[in-house]
């Protein structure tokens, strides 16, 4: 069904079902109403049973409360009523009942104690739990010396902790001098009590560090006893020996843990090898999802203990000696639990009621009423009023009566409180459904008419349509508890305006609503099938009727995609047209109408072909079936046969059936099955209490042909249902009830008239029965009055008038959600660098959630800088960190800064409590670029330098860093010069520079962390006017041009000579003898190139000419000599023709190449030019 309102919060009204609720009335949530109506008080918030105080913060002890007129507040202290008047330090916060101490100059402890809050008003009182009031503490470790510990290697060890007792207790840990956790194992570890225990000790144990911390996470302190010196000695190898608990002793124990707690078995051995230990339950399994073995095995741990963990749990040490085992017998006990609150009742005058507290525990807890704060056995009597155990009667209330009772129930291990409120009220009828409320809805479809209303006594809703006098009842109306007119199938006879009128003894109240009934969107003419040739045009058809009053909305889609955007495609009001079609154009098409009732749609293929030069084949759908007839008629089956119609060149493929439920959903036709194309005859599976009609259509590769004429009708006869609602779960939308969901069935579904749904619940391992409720025509129920987040299995049968349906399958979910009542514990940053912080805290218990866990939310923002030029604050800043984290990172922080963080835990309903706020600094970072770098004043060899301060400083400025270096015209870069400048200039002027030069300048900050980013600049100093015109002086003047003329004439006659030489081969002597060599390597001068073979000098080191022979064999040139060695460097040697020989050298390794030198040592030749 679907339905159009004017106004989107008018379905809100659908769930204000006011109804008989053990004779009581449901007060509306309309703002507007509950503004109007008296009210006793209720509680909305108190701090916690077990309040612990931090004693540097003020002491806030919450008690809000509601009521009509606003209730006052008062408090008592260890039983006796607490007068803040006379204290000074103690104020209660305007329209509250929230105490405020103020315990500067005060000892917390001073306000230890038992505090209660009442809250009343005429109509009643409401009080508190008793909230004790505890200081948390943090004792130092007393004083100790501990001597060294010497033990010898392989015997077991037992190193104790032994933490002073804090409020509430710390947490243990053990670390070495570094702050490093030491290393655990199963050989080595640490028990529930804090104490590390060695099965045997390695000498690699010997240490002097070992230091065991307590961390007292209320206080955020942690303190450390005295280092243990251990000494492992070696005097031998260890004998190995079997196992031994050290805890627990004994072969058994017992252990006693309350329900919903935490259980925590420990066993701890020693021996040599080190013993491996299991667990194991005598009496069952262990609970699936709920047990944990942790610390090597050595503890088992089980939440969320149950009755069911009760039982004997064996712990079994062995190593390759001996197995011992040791038996824990657990009892579970259990405080009071909720079964049944009470909830708040609003009578009207002479009306009965009944109030109901049931809690269960171990032991059973004793139920104790009170009335406005007072035992019930010493509040004034009422004949009216009937206490019988754990419920309280109500005969004919007066008006006057109304009263807030208390249900205390208690053992010995706790106590529950609970108030609630009887409130006589006289009120006249009120219809709470917004008027002329228009309603719309499509033809054979479900129409609800809301009448949502309050009075009291009860108002009695009837129905009225136009003028008519007589009230809407039966067929086709059904008039629901809530005061809701259900027209099953809606018709156009049924539209109007309809009146709806509540009424009580008090007065009467009306209102008007309209219905109206549209005709259905229906696809008259399909798209069909196409087979269109390229390059050609194509149409899909699409007529459509639809009610006139609705706006339609044509959608035509491609293969259930957009349509390509192409201007070839055409969408007109009832068709598409494809121009110019393509390969790409091939799929299938689907046009929808849409209104904002309903919609239908209609689906055609187009297949693209190559044109063909000559006529093709013909291919078309098929005919349709004919003679279509049943036979073998049977209460879930009949046989259908028919003739096939015309194939029309395409082989049929499949038959297609489909039938129509003229009973529940007449003219609409559904595929029911299909046979292959070679069959005429069809066994159909048949559902009880349907009309059929069928049909057939005939498939082949063009497409499916128009449907045959209908059959004739087969009625099968009622049944009980075949199967149950799906879709079903359970939920809650308040923190106490259970919201149960299911998908309805349909007509066909429910196999026979008479519909109905048994809807079962029961609390998830804790009740055995289950409750059940039967309702029809809907398909949702609500079930009040359940504890806040606890699972609840639930399922939904179905039945009608022949039977009901199978057993259900079993859903679990969970009652509403509240908001958690407990702030993140034991809350710790630490600051990575000076913009990363990384925040820790303990995950709150799961009971404390109260709901389904997200995740944990920081709230963190900047205080202050610490730095005066930076006194800017930053809006709150928020880390939302999903699922059970106990950990997350902060970035991006404000270097050199005071931030304030606290932490909390949130659920589906919302945020819990936060934490109490952290603070923390950030160190010191790199400071930001300087604000500006800027020239001031440029001459001929110096410049002036001004800046500013970083704008983001991140720190205490120690100074600035300058450097610069030259820049030539081809931008190349000169040595880098550095100045260091204290944290106060602001310039600085830089002399000595050269003259019409460019320098390039780096400047940065810096703090005790480092240097900032770096600013550049450029600047160029003043030219020196005189400069340009000496070298215009020089180029010009005679005797440069003359002496330039000369070195290239010089250089010209060289070139000339040793050309001429080179020619002519002559020869200069450089040996004055010459003795005939018998080295096979030698080889003599080679007369047609001018080169020589190998030459040396190993059996004759005879001088040259002119020169002397050194006593190291060497051969040097006399200062005398003058030769183009001379020019050449000195390093050059001569071949005989005059011309240079590569190295000049007197030593007999160094040959000649084969090849032949240049005529002109080029190298001498440039070093001279």
């Amino acid at each position: 069904m679907e339905r159009t309102r004017t106004r989107a919060g008018a379905a809100v009204f659908l769930m204000l079902i006011l109804g008989h609720l053990g004779n009581a009335l449901e007060v509306p949530l309309d703002p507007k109403v509950l503004e109007e109506l008296a009210q006793p008080p209720t509680i909305t918030q108190q701090s916690p049973k077990d309040y612990i105080i931090d004693p540097r913060e003020n002491i806030v002890i919450h008690c809000e409360a509601k009521g009509k007129p606003h209730p006052s507040f008062s408090w008592t202290r260890n039983g006796t009523h607490f007068d803040i008047d006379q204290d000074p330090k103690v104020t209660m916060r305007p329209r509250s009942g929230t105490l405020v101490v103020d315990i500067s100059g005060e000892k917390a402890e001073t306000y230890e104690g038992i505090y209660q809050c009442t809250a009343r008003n005429k109509h009643g009182a409401a009080v508190s739990n008793n909230i004790v009031i505890r200081q948390s503490r943090s004792p130092l470790w007393s004083k100790e010396r501990n001597e060294p510990i010497r033990v010898q290697e392989g015997e077991a060890l037992v190193l104790h902790c032994r933490p002073p007792a804090g409020l509430p207790p710390p947490i243990i840990f053990w670390m070495d001098v570094n702050f490093q956790r030491l290393p655990q194992s199963s050989r080595v570890s640490q028990a529930l009590n804090g104490d590390l225990y060695f099965s045997n000790v390695l000498t690699e144990d010997s240490r002097n560090d070992y230091i065991c911390y307590a961390r007292f996470p209320h206080t955020q302190t942690i303190q450390q006893k005295q280092p243990i010196t251990l000494l492992v000695l070696n005097h031998g190898s260890a004998e190995e020996r079997k196992p031994t608990f050290l805890i627990p002793s004994g072969s058994s124990s017992s252990k006693m843990v309350l329900r919903g707690q935490v259980l925590e078995l420990e066993c701890v051995t020693e021996g040599l090898p080190t013993p491996e230990v299991s667990w194991s339950k005598l009496s069952g399994e262990f609970p699936d999802k709920r047990t944990s073995i942790v610390t090597f095995q050595k503890i088992l741990r089980i939440v969320n203990v149950s009755d069911a963990d009760a039982g004997e749990y064996r712990c079994t040490a062995h190593n390759r000696l001996a197995s011992i085992h040791h038996t824990i017998r657990v009892t579970v006990k259990a405080a009071p639990y909720w079964i049944t609150t009470p909830r708040n009742l609003v009578l009207a005058p002479r009306e009965k009621g009944q109030m109901i507290c049931r809690a269960s525990g171990t032991p059973k807890p004793t139920i104790n009423w009170a009335m406005n704060g007072i035992p019930i056995e010493n509040s004034p009597e009422d004949s009216n009023r009937k206490v019988e155990g754990d419920t309280i009667i109500f005969e004919e209330v007066q008006t006057g009566s109304s009263a807030v009772y208390q249900c205390n129930a208690s053992n010995e291990y706790g106590y529950l409180l609970s108030n609630a409120f009887v409130n006589v009220l006289s009120e006249t009828p009120r219809v709470l459904t917004p008027a002329n409320q228009v309603y719309q809805v499509i033809r054979n479809n479900h129409a609800l008419l809301d009448c949502s209303s309050f009075g009291s006594p009860i108002p009695k809703i009837t129905w009225f349509k136009d003028s008519q006098s007589s009230t809407l009842e039966g067929d086709p109306y059904l008039l629901h508890e809530n005061g809701t007119l259900e027209i099953y199938v809606a018709q156009a006879l049924n539209s109007g305006k309809y009146i709806c009128v509540a009424r009580n003894s008090l007065g009467i109240a009306e209102n008007h609503v309209y219905l109206e009934v549209k005709e259905p969107t229906r696809i008259l003419k399909q798209p069909k099938y196409k087979v269109a040739q390229r390059n050609r045009n194509v149409v899909f058809e699409c007529k459509v009727k639809h009610d006139p009053t609705l706006i339609p909305i044509m959608i035509w889609l491609k293969d259930n995609g957009e349509l390509p955007d192409d201007e070839r495609f055409l969408v007109d009001s009832d068709s598409l047209t494809i121009t110019d079609v393509t390969e790409n154009d091939a799929g299938t098409y689907t046009c929808i109408m849409n209104t904002t009732l309903d919609h239908d749609s209609a689906s055609a293929e187009l297949t693209v072909v190559e044109a063909a030069p000559t006529p093709a084949v013909i291919y078309e759908q098929p005919d349709p079936p004919t003679d279509l007839e049943l036979t073998d008629m049977k209460p879930r089956n009949v046989q259908l046969t028919w003739i096939p119609g015309e194939e029309h060149n395409s082989p049929i493929h499949k038959f297609v059936i489909q039938y129509t439920d003229s009973l529940h959903d007449h003219g609409h036709w559904h595929n029911l099955t299909h046979v292959p194309g070679s069959k005429t005859t069809a066994y159909l599976e048949l559902s009880p209490y349907v009309h059929y009609s069928f049909r057939v259509l005939a498939l082949n590769a063009v497409g499916l042909s128009d449907p045959s004429n209908p059959s004739h009708m087969y009625k099968t006869n009622p049944a009980a249902p075949d199967e149950n609602p799906s879709g079903v779960k359970g939920f809650g939308t308040e923190h106490d009830n259970l919201m149960i969901l299911w998908k309805p069935m349909s007509g066909l579904q429910a196999n026979g008239p008479g519909l109905q749904y048994k809807v079962m619940w029961r609390q998830k391992d804790v009740d055995k029965n289950w409750t059940s409720v039967t309702v029809a025509n809907v398909s949702k129920f609500m079930v009040s009055g359940t504890p806040t987040f606890t699972p609840y299995e639930v399922k939904v049968q179905a039945i009608n008038n022949n039977g009901i349906g199978p057993d259900p399958a079993v859903v679990t979910g969970h009652s509403g959600e509240d908001l958690p009542v407990q702030a993140p514990d034991s809350v710790q940053v630490l600051v990575l660098n000076s913009t990363l912080a990384e925040v820790h805290w303990e995950p709150v218990p799961p009971k404390t959630v109260r709901g389904h866990l997200k995740g944990y939310k920081v709230y963190y923002w900047l205080e202050r800088s610490l730095h005066k030029h930076n006194p800017h604050r930053v809006e709150q800043q928020l880390l939302t960190f999903s699922g059970n984290k106990s950990h997350g990172m902060l970035p991006g922080l404000q270097p050199y800064s005071l931030y304030l963080f606290n932490v909390r835990v949130y659920n589906g309903k919302g945020e819990g409590p936060a934490s109490s706020n952290l603070q923390f600094e950030t160190p010191e970072g790199v400071p930001g670029r300087p604000s500006f770098l800027r020239i001031t004043n440029s001459n001929l060899n110096n410049l002036t330098l001004e800046w500013g301060p970083p704008n983001d400083r991140n720190g205490h400025l120690t100074g600035y860093i300058l450097k610069y270096q030259q820049v030539n015209n081809s931008n190349e870069l000169g040595p880098m010069e550095e100045l260091a400048l204290p944290a106060n200039k602001t310039s600085v002027t830089l002399p000595n520079l050269k003259y019409s030069t460019r320098y390039k300048f780096y400047f940065n900050a810096k703090t005790g962390q480092g240097a900032g980013p770096v600013i550049t600049e450029e600047a160029v100093t003043i030219m020196d006017e005189a400069m340009p015109s000496r070298q215009a002086d020089i180029a010009t003047q005679g005797w440069f041009i003359g002496l330039m003329c000369a070195i290239a004439l010089l250089i010209l006659v060289l070139l000339i000579i040793c050309f001429i030489k080179r020619n002519k081969g002559g020869k200069y002597p450089v040996k004055e003898k010459e003795d005939a060599h018998t080295d096979p390597e030698f080889q003599p001068m080679k007369e047609d190139d001018c080169t020589f073979g190998e030459y040396s000098d190993t059996e004759d080191h005879k001088p040259l000419k002119g020169s002397r022979t050194p006593s190291n064999g060497t051969v040097h040139r006399d200062s005398s000599d003058d030769s183009l060695v001379d020019y050449g460097g000195g390093d050059g040697q001569f071949n005989e023709d005059g011309s240079f020989i590569g190295q000049y050298s007197g030593k007999s390794s160094i040959r000649e190449t084969a090849e032949a030198p240049s005529p002109v040592n080029t190298t001498a030749m440039n070093s001279f030019v």
